[in-house]
């Protein structure tokens, strides 16, 4: 494996670090020389996430243990986001990117006079927002685009974004074309999407195909757990109802204050868990 990858992108503003299957994008808003101080902060923690983060593999990999001290801050910042939902299956690897895009984050705003500033990692992302300032993001469709539009005021108590689903990059145990949450961190959005998507399920649907994520992946932290590969053709009734299921995990998960709103998709078909979310898709489409 190569070292680490950090460059300027053409735009001059926006940061692209890779190594690895670790891939930002970062982008700081501020004066020159103080966006140019956060960049070299954030190449340097980026510089060594991935090697820390090899070091304890085998244990992030594993279901979650509540007792268990995990020695990089990566790791921690994981484990921390995981430990509300030890009722379910998880690993700290359900918060990996959220939590490398809230460590990187972290250090990119250290010190530095910065109006706003994010950190996203494949689409999930951390955000930095002072007081009177927003960010536009778009949320996933399920279908490779952004089907709406929302601002993130600093007034609201999000400062992370994830989507999962089974079309994405990593596996998901459910045929959420996409669910997009909504939390307090990159991390904990990470984990909730993670398994709201999970639930997102018509189990023994003949439509749906699945096979055991070590057939895919020998080391994934799934095991011979069944993941989807494809969903067939189904009913608008059938879509709600998958929908519904993964909304009654995301209601849940509101109402403990582990994420702030989440929005789900399939086959063209939405859910949203939070009215105050719905107005705020609905406003800024």
């Amino acid at each position: 494996m190569s070292g680490p990858q950090i460059a300027m992108l053409p735009d001059r503003r926006r940061l692209h670090m890779n190594h690895g299957p670790i891939d930002l994008i970062v982008q700081a808003f501020g004066p020159t020389d103080e966006r140019e101080r956060a960049y070299r902060q954030a190449a340097d923690r980026f510089s060594t996430v991935l090697e820390e983060l090899v070091t304890e593999l085998s244990d992030i990999r594993s279901e979650f243990r509540p007792h268990f001290q995990f020695r990089g801050r990566v790791a921690r910042r994981m484990a921390r986001a995981v430990e509300p939902h030890v009722q379910s299956f998880v690993t700290p690897m359900a918060a990996v990117a959220g939590g490398v895009a809230d460590e990187v984050l972290a250090a990119l705003i250290e010190g530095r006079a910065l109006e706003r500033a994010y950190v996203n990692n494949g689409g999930d992302s951390a955000i930095f927002l002072t007081p009177g300032a927003g960010m536009r993001l778009g949320i996933a469709s399920g279908d490779g685009g952004f089907g709406d539009r929302i601002v993130i005021d600093a007034a609201l108590p999000v400062r992370g974004v994830a989507t999962s689903g089974w079309r994405g990059r990593s596996f998901s145990l459910g045929i959420a074309d996409a669910v997009t949450v909504l939390a307090a961190s990159a991390a904990e959005a990470d984990v909730a999407a993670t398994l709201i998507a999970n639930a997102v399920d018509l189990p023994g649907h003949p439509a749906i195909r699945r096979r055991p994520a070590c057939e895919l992946q020998p080391d994934t932290d799934l095991g011979e757990r069944p993941v989807t590969v494809a969903v067939g053709k189904l009913t608008e009734v059938e879509a709600h109802d998958a929908l519904s299921n993964g909304l009654l995990v995301a209601e849940d998960f509101r109402h403990r204050g582990l994420i702030h709103a989440a929005a789900l998709a399939l086959n063209g078909e939405k859910l949203i868990c939070s009215e105050e979310q719905r107005q705020l898709v609905g406003e800024h489409a």
